[in-house]
């Protein structure tokens, strides 16, 4: 079974908006967090989906579901208190809700991704259920375009070294692994305390667990901020042109 585990449990302090979490801004007439389901509903190789949600907005989050018609999303959770605690209570959901089909714990695979990073396509979604059963997990990537500084501390503008840009990723989402593993490395984690890891990436990586980069579209940003938004909707106005006008 291939779930995906969509973690949508901050409020948008960054983006400032005034009345609704950053996930439910509309956009092309839509909220943001449709946007991204819709890649997931729609895609052959996804069982079902998990929603980890800002507890507050949960009876919202559902109306929103039925407005839109998503079919696949199976467990509706509230966020935690971080970003790893949201994606733990999805992991949770998604455990229980593949005990309740009957699915195999070893086969289960589990993609966790952004309710705000919009811009993926199917083809990623595909690359990252192979990269799994290949090699236990994917990691999305994009190539780094830009020189990276590696300062000494985050309090100085001293460089330390300049990495080789050849070697440089930038890390997004999804971030996939056999469900059974993610969990072990996360209830590891949250039974030592340690509850802010900034993504499942660098969770695996403390566990020791060697990654697979998988290739991702290069507009597949994080809206994070004003700035984000403007640019996701460019994009998509992009790829709304492309289908129109063929161009």
């Amino acid at each position: 079974m291939n779930i995906a585990v969509i973690f949508a449990g901050g409020i948008g302090q960054r983006m400032k908006t005034k009345s609704l979490p950053k996930q439910f801004l509309s956009v092309h007439g839509k909220p943001i967090i449709i946007h991204t389901l819709e890649h997931f509903e729609y895609h052959d190789e996804i069982d079902a989906i998990v929603v980890s949600c800002v507890a507050d907005w949960i009876d919202h989050m559902s109306d929103v579901l039925k407005k839109y018609n998503i079919q696949k999303v199976k467990k509706l959770v509230p966020g935690g208190e971080t970003g790893q605690m949201s994606i733990y209570n999805g992991l949770c959901a998604a455990r229980e809700y593949a005990e309740e089909s009957g699915c195999a714990e070893e086969a289960n695979i589990v993609l966790i991704h952004d309710g705000v990073r919009p811009l993926i396509n199917g083809q990623l979604i595909s690359d990252c259920i192979d990269s799994v059963k290949k090699y236990g997990s994917a990691i999305t990537s994009v190539v780094v375009k830009e020189t990276v500084l590696m300062v000494k501390n985050s309090e100085t503008n001293e460089i330390d070294h300049i990495p080789d840009r050849s070697c440089t990723r930038l890390a997004r989402a999804p971030q996939c692994f056999f469900l059974k593993d993610i969990l072990t490395a996360d209830e590891a984690a949250v039974s030592k305390g340690k509850i802010d890891y900034i993504d499942s990436c660098s969770l695996m990586q403390e566990t020791g667990m060697k990654m697979h980069l998988v290739n991702g579209p290069m507009e597949n940003i994080k809206v994070t901020t004003p700035d984000d938004f403007y640019s996701m909707r460019a994009l998509l106005d992009a790829r709304e042109d492309t289908q129109l006008y063929g161009i």
